[in-house]
């Protein structure tokens, strides 16, 4: 839990410098498209574009971040890192042409993994964690599709994200008895 309070304190003191010089920072955003504006896929998450922003994306990204975390720091870091450059490359190819900035596309990404480990572990604890991940979180789903009404949210970048974070479960949690399984498996328990 000291990681995700400490990310948390993190998002928030960013923010507050951020405020302080009139959201110049999230010029470092990420921007689809443009070369300069790769650096994004490192930065995105970090950054918001208000404390409202920030407000709406802190509850879940320490929560979510937290039970990601529970699994494991190796599963949590791979994750997080597949999250953060698969799915920012994939934003960067696809999103708006607009500055991208916020923890939600790694939110959704962190969802995505927990899905994705559940269905392919198939492991009753997962199964559980990521049913009451959507049941309690699955009210932001709608934020993976177009919205009229919400035209300055990216979707692109939630969807990037959750695919990224899906991809990381499935090459984290092979299906037992598959190849691949006994792969990964074989190469965690030699000596």
């Amino acid at each position: 839990m000291a990681i995700m309070v400490t990310l948390g304190v993190l998002l928030v003191l960013i923010e507050v410098v951020n405020a302080a010089d009139d959201q110049r920072l999230d010029r470092f955003g990420l921007q689809p498209r443009v070369p300069s504006g790769l650096v994004g896929i490192v930065t995105m998450p970090f950054l918001h574009a208000s404390f409202g922003h920030l407000m709406a994306n802190i509850f879940p990204f320490l929560i979510v971040g937290w039970v990601v975390l529970v699994g494991g720091l190796r599963d949590f870091a791979i994750t997080t890192l597949v999250i953060m450059v698969g799915g920012g490359l994939a934003t960067w190819i696809v999103g708006p042409d607009a500055t991208i900035v916020g923890a939600s596309a790694l939110i959704f990404g962190w969802l995505g993994y927990l899905v994705a480990r559940a269905v392919f572990s198939r492991r009753f604890m997962w199964i559980l964690v990521a049913a009451g991940m959507l049941l309690f979180f699955g009210g932001l789903f709608a934020g993976l599709l177009p919205s009229a009404s919400h035209d300055y949210i990216a979707w692109q970048a939630h969807l990037c994200g959750f695919i990224a974070g899906g991809a990381a479960g499935w090459w984290l949690h092979p299906r037992k008895g598959t190849d691949r399984y006994l792969r990964v498996h074989a190469r965690v328990t030699r000596p």
